[in-house]
């Protein structure tokens, strides 16, 4: 098992490097196109990072025609936004945290609450629709209506998002395309760099996930153990890894934008799959995972409209939901 967990540091190293290079070239191509610090971590950001795993269940539904593929790809959208309200948060919290004991930044979060407002607000009215759909498995022409309105809503939030007012992006770095590969900046150096990102990020993810799997097995983990909570972390590490390095540069904007960005995107276009292709039963764990997600995102929506701010302690109370997730598997199982 040695060289597994070796392995297993190596592509989590690996997602990492990934995520550096993928957060370098988002900011240079945002800001070639004179978008603002919204409309990068919300959309551009949140949308290539939640890729990787919104390709997963799409596959698992479409191609796989059975009531098992079909429960994967059920449980691992009902998991995404989850992770991410949960353990997401909780990453971006106790980053703040770490970041200001080493002298890095201070506690004071920098953030537009209009775009966590914004954000939230969207997450919270499509993933609500998602659950409510599914007590209407049984007619179609009610689900397809759903499946509608979610893909058009989302098209609302991302022309709101584009127009509305925010920081623009600044204190950028080279592109390293440009400081390594001695590249001009333009374009296709910067598409090049994130498509290279991208890729590096899920051929990684997908290494860390067999990985995990084999030390699992190895330790004796349950498999659901496995595809509920360790796989659907890895899936996520884009995701948080991208929030980590931003935090750190004290580029909070972004850093929470790409959080609540992946949050709505994984409530619209992977929910309307699974909508239109199964029977969109949520019912049990797939159902107490969405309510905790929507219960920690009402709690941080409503502490910003509330106060006009966030802080990191607020954020990492998302963490208590993750533990109270983790004692109801313990507590529903066989053996207990």
């Amino acid at each position: 098992m040695g060289f597994e967990i070796f392995m297993l540091i190596v592509s989590l190293a690996l997602i990492l490097l990934a995520s550096i290079i993928f957060t370098n070239g988002i900011e240079q191509l945002g800001a070639h196109f004179n978008l603002h610090q919204g409309a990068v971590g919300s959309i551009l950001a949140a949308v290539g990072t939640a890729l990787p795993e919104t390709i997963v269940p799409i596959i698992a539904i479409l191609v796989y025609h059975n009531p098992q593929s079909y429960q994967v790809g059920i449980g691992a959208i009902a998991g995404a936004p989850f992770m991410l309200a949960t353990l997401a948060f909780f990453a971006t919290g106790a980053a703040v945290l770490v970041y200001a004991a080493m002298g890095k930044r201070s506690r004071a979060m920098h953030i537009d609450p209009a775009i966590i407002i914004r954000d939230l607000s969207f997450f919270v009215c499509l993933y609500g629709a998602a659950i409510l759909a599914t007590f209407a498995h049984s007619w179609p022409f009610v689900k397809g209506g759903i499946a509608f309105l979610m893909l058009l809503s989302y098209g609302i939030y991302v022309k709101r998002t584009l127009a509305s007012d925010c920081k623009e992006t600044d204190n950028l770095e080279p592109l390293f395309a440009c400081r390594f590969l001695k590249l001009p900046l333009n374009v296709p150096a910067i598409a090049m760099q994130v498509a290279v990102a991208l890729v590096l990020m899920i051929w990684s993810a997908h290494m860390f996930i067999g990985y995990v799997s084999a030390v699992s097995v190895a330790a004796g983990v349950s498999a659901m153990i496995l595809s509920i909570i360790i796989t659907p972390i890895a899936t996520e590490l884009p995701e948080k890894c991208n929030s980590v390095l931003w935090i750190g540069k004290r580029k909070d904007i972004l850093a929470v934008g790409n959080v609540t960005g992946a949050m709505v995107f994984q409530s619209s276009f992977p929910v309307v799959f699974g909508i239109l292709f199964t029977e969109w039963d949520l019912r049990g764990i797939p159902m107490v995972s969405a309510l905790i997600a929507l219960a920690s995102s009402l709690f941080v929506l409503a502490w910003v409209k509330t106060k006009k701010s966030l802080n990191p302690y607020i954020l990492m109370t998302a963490g208590i939901l993750y533990v109270a997730f983790l004692l109801y598997l313990f507590l529903r199982s066989p053996n207990h």
